[in-house]
């Protein structure tokens, strides 16, 4: 019983790392084909003098 536990936990551990990343992923191509979210200042068309406050 005892044997599991290690690579149960592994496993768990592995399949929230990877839900968190593709949810990152989907978040992140969502922000980038939205028109209303300014260009990062260090994007090359983006406001090099540009805060976000």
């Amino acid at each position: 019983m005892e044997a599991y536990v290690i690579p149960t936990l592994a496993i768990v551990t592995l399949g929230i790392v990877a839900i968190i990343a593709i949810n990152s992923k989907r978040v992140t191509e969502k922000r980038k084909h939205d028109p209303r979210v300014p260009a990062s200042a260090l994007a090359e068309d983006g406001d090099p003098h540009h805060k976000d406050e």
